[in-house]
């Protein structure tokens, strides 16, 4: 039976396994993204010098609007409860596309994206470069890293088996990895012990990969986890009140008109009031979304809504609350990047991608020295 399995093992890994190294390295590389953007560009996240009171959200929003080129809009506020911490106000183009604000004096310290190096790797990562075509053909690129991620599985499993000893002192052998019986023994051990070292963790993100890459995949993976893939239907929309007019005999004072970010301030006070342990607050138009410090599901969020006018909460959605289809995603995404326990984790998963990254070019060596082992022979007889 192993050596069935060999076959499968080597004639799957050989046409797919730089694609695999690439996937696993790019990977690796995506994990700390978010920390090595802010550590290179400190000056958009960070105030150097804090000031006792930050300025009224819809003030700071509203410099910023003065601002924005035309057909952009602001879409949102993001706070950080750090003093030293810029605001982030979000736009509607281009696409996640934002600027960074000193909350003390309303300054513009200029405009985050996906720096050109993430951004690149990102490609690399999800569609090798590709992109998707404007009329709607074929996605090569997240067509081949989508089967290169599901025979990746094959290959892990199959690995297993080849692996797994037949005694307890070869499970002792095979646990370990030789570094003084030569170079040969040297690799086939990182290859082979390496491997089963990184399986489960390596598995685990590939499983979890294949989500963004085949629909078929995604419904199998959700219905698996018990979470609908089909919308409910939804029902006719909610009838607004129509404001009432004045009475008859009464008259109207003439009022200043109210900024659709006038009422962001006392939204963000009494939220933020209800949460002190958040990791950041954003804010849109009547709705409040609360990131708080948990283990888990890193995308996890408290929703609130609030009346754009008085800035009066008017309802919340708690994420314990949340049903099995508002949390899966999530699970999925921190679970992919390893940031679901924090930068332990992060560390681990980082490791781990990296290792996986070797195993196809320390199994490539194994099999040409093999080739040329066999032709050698072969030569001398």
């Amino acid at each position: 039976m192993k050596k069935t399995f060999r076959k499968i093992h080597l004639w799957l890994a050989v046409p797919f396994g730089l694609i695999i190294t690439i996937i696993c390295f790019t990977g690796a590389l995506l994990v700390f993204e978010d920390q090595v953007t802010q550590l290179t560009n400190r000056h958009l996240y960070y105030v150097e010098s804090p000031g006792s009171q930050p300025l009224p959200v819809g003030t700071l929003v509203e410099k910023v609007e003065s601002q924005l080129t035309k057909g952009a809009t602001i879409t949102g506020v993001t706070i950080y409860p750090q003093p030293d911490r810029s605001y982030q106000v979000n736009l509607s183009a281009p696409k996640g596309a934002a600027v960074y604000i000193d909350p003390y004096t309303g300054e513009v310290l200029g405009q985050s994206q996906r720096t050109p190096f993430f951004r690149t790797v990102f490609m690399l990562h999800r569609w090798l470069l590709d992109s998707q075509p404007a009329d709607g053909g074929i996605f090569w690129g997240k067509r081949i890293t989508g089967i290169s991620t599901l025979l990746f599985v094959i290959i892990l499993l199959s690995g297993i088996v080849i692996w797994w000893p037949r005694s307890r002192k070869g499970l002792k052998n095979g646990i370990q990895i030789a570094l003084r019986k030569g170079k040969t023994c040297f690799w086939h051990d990182l290859h082979a012990t390496g491997g089963i070292y990184v399986l489960l963790l390596v598995l685990v993100m590939a499983l979890t990969g294949l989500t963004w890459s085949f629909d078929w995949y995604k419904n199998a993976f959700y219905t698996l986890f018990g979470v609908e893939t089909t919308a409910p239907a939804k029902g006719p929309a909610p009838k607004e009140k129509s404001p009432q007019g004045p009475q008859p005999g009464t008259t109207t004072e003439a009022t200043a008109p109210v900024t659709p970010f006038a009422c962001w301030q006392q939204v963000y006070d009494q939220v933020a009031a209800e949460n002190p342990d958040r990791l950041k607050i954003e804010i849109t138009d009547g709705t409040a979304s609360v990131s708080n410090i948990r283990y888990g599901n890193i995308r996890g969020t408290d929703r609130y809504t609030f009346d754009p006018q008085s800035g009066q909460i008017t309802g919340a959605s708690l994420y314990k609350d949340t049903g099995n289809s508002g949390k899966i995603r999530g699970w999925i995404y921190s679970v992919h990047t390893g940031a679901w326990g924090g930068n332990l984790t992060r560390i681990i998963w980082f490791l781990a991608a990296l290792l996986g990254a070797t195993l196809p070019l320390t199994g490539y060596y194994l099999w040409i020295k093999r080739l040329y082992r066999k032709r050698h022979n072969r030569a001398v007889h």
